[in-house]
């Protein structure tokens, strides 16, 4: 008989929301809407728990959740930020195991049962994630821990936030029978209609129910969904994906600005993400690209292809910086002055570089690699480059706020 898997589903708690909160400190314990402005005509994307007791919820209007909760800080969203802290949970998802399955920026599956081990069982390994993704990210999680995909999943939205549900290996029909239908997969308001039209309310309820009935009435579906009540799933976790196409980030500032310190040091700080990306991914790429945003809505890109591929911080910023003052130089030849609103750097034409140890290759590559352990440590402010410290200080001496 095969042994039961260990499969673990983790769920960031109002992950977008939630990411603005750690970055704002004065956002936390408020409610925080992301999505635009409150009269927009945009959908809500993310709603911190505080919103959500006003009602606020994900895909809603934005003028309905105005309605809602008119005091709430709304917030555009940053994509790119929220990939930076997706790509830090995700990073400690793969010190346990490499069968992660993301599902989307704040959620994925894990098989660890080849993992139990050395890191100890499923319960364990949760506890410990749910520890490291609060001290080392900032943000919280929930898990749910079964044999099989279903049942963990289901498990981790039963006690949000920081919620943890363990389903023992034999007991998954026992857990979903109390549940009502639309925790299950596969059943959808028609599905639920046509159940409810036979006094089926939960999961146990289903599970009861004649097979042979539910074949006839639903054909396939209504086995599967049987099979589903009894807490049957055989879906495997697929790991390794496939590599993604270009690695970039982007920052919008809060005013139009003029200032090419200000704007480079965000540069520098940006390069330094993507090359801690590609090297998380273990990736290098050949074209670097500088994506500007200028007054009034003008958007404007430039990009070099290298002669060899890279993945150091340094070279992509040199190239980004240099792409910059050419497109700003633009402007100064016809006598133009264009306030820059977002600048953002990506490193395109991918292919699979080589993990470096401390030890490894070039004087660069070791700082690299030395520079990313601290801060996957410590955090992103742990370390910065001379050049990086040279321009918060003349900004400082000149009266500027870094």
């Amino acid at each position: 008989m095969t042994p039961p898997r260990t499969i673990l589903h983790c769920d960031l708690d109002a992950f977008y929301a939630s990411v603005e909160q750690r970055d704002h400190p004065e956002y936390r314990g408020k409610p925080v809407i992301v999505g635009g402005s409150p009269g927009e005509r945009g959908v809500v994307m993310a709603a911190s728990y505080e919103a959500r007791t006003f009602g606020v919820r994900s895909a809603m209007p934005l003028r309905t959740a105005a309605l809602l909760c008119p005091d709430g800080i709304y917030v555009p969203g940053d994509l790119d930020r929220y990939a930076d802290a997706s790509d830090q949970v995700m990073a400690l998802f793969a010190e346990r195991t490499p069968l992660v399955e993301p599902i989307s920026l704040d959620e994925a599956f894990l098989d660890v049962t080849a993992s139990e081990q050395l890191f100890g069982g499923g319960e364990a390994i949760a506890r410990e994630l749910k520890r490291d993704v609060r001290e080392r990210c900032g943000l919280v999680i929930s898990i749910g821990v079964a044999s099989n995909k279903l049942c963990a999943k289901i498990g981790s939205d039963l006690r949000k936030p920081d919620g943890l549900v363990i389903v023992p290996a034999g007991g998954e029909a026992a857990f979903l029978a109390p549940l009502p239908l639309e925790r299950l997969w596969g059943v959808g308001p028609k599905t639920r209609e046509v159940l409810g039209g036979w006094g089926l309310r939960t999961i146990g309820d289903l599970a009861r129910f004649d097979r042979a009935a539910l074949e006839t009435r639903l054909g396939e579906h209504g086995t599967d969904v049987w099979d589903r009540a009894h807490g049957i799933d055989e879906g495997e976790v697929i790991g390794n994906g496939p590599p993604p196409k270009s690695v970039g980030h982007s920052h919008t500032f809060g005013e139009n600005t003029l200032d090419l310190a200000k704007i480079e040091s965000t540069l520098l700080r940006l390069a330094e993400g993507v090359g801690r990306r590609l090297r998380g991914h273990e990736l290098v790429g050949r074209t670097v690209t500088l994506t500007l945003r200028v007054a009034p809505f003008e958007t404007r890109t430039r990009q070099r292809t290298l002669a060899e591929s890279t993945s150091d911080d340094a070279l992509i910023y040199r190239i980004a910086r240099q792409l910059l003052r050419d497109c700003l130089a633009v402007d100064r030849e016809g006598g133009r002055t264009s306030p820059v609103r977002l600048v953002g750097v990506s490193v395109s034409g991918l292919s699979a570089g080589e993990q470096l140890g401390l030890f490894e290759s070039t004087r660069h590559n070791r700082l690299n690699a030395a520079l990313d352990a601290v801060r996957s440590r410590f955090g992103d402010e742990a370390l910065d480059r001379a050049s990086a410290r040279e321009t918060k200080e003349r900004r400082r001496f000149s009266g500027h706020k870094s």
